[in-house]
């Protein structure tokens, strides 16, 4: 009788163990794939900066002028 309490809870131990595993393996994806996207979305910007502006000296110079206010 012990050794099924025993067993038992052993199961209900590692059980809990599985699930708080992947909790954590889910919350590190979720963690890690919010920064890519914001990555990603930045360098579509800057790319989309670039082709508007003319290229990369045109958006450099547009870029100091519109800080200088000239």
């Amino acid at each position: 009788m012990k050794d099924r309490a025993v067993a038992k809870k052993r199961s209900q131990t590692a059980s809990r163990e599985q699930v708080e595993f992947e909790t954590m393996m889910g919350s590190l994806g979720t963690m890690g794939s919010i920064p890519a996207m914001i990555g990603l979305w930045a360098a579509a910007c800057f790319i989309g900066g670039l082709i508007e502006s003319g290229g990369p000296l045109s958006m450099a110079s547009k870029f100091f002028s519109a800080l200088t206010g000239i």
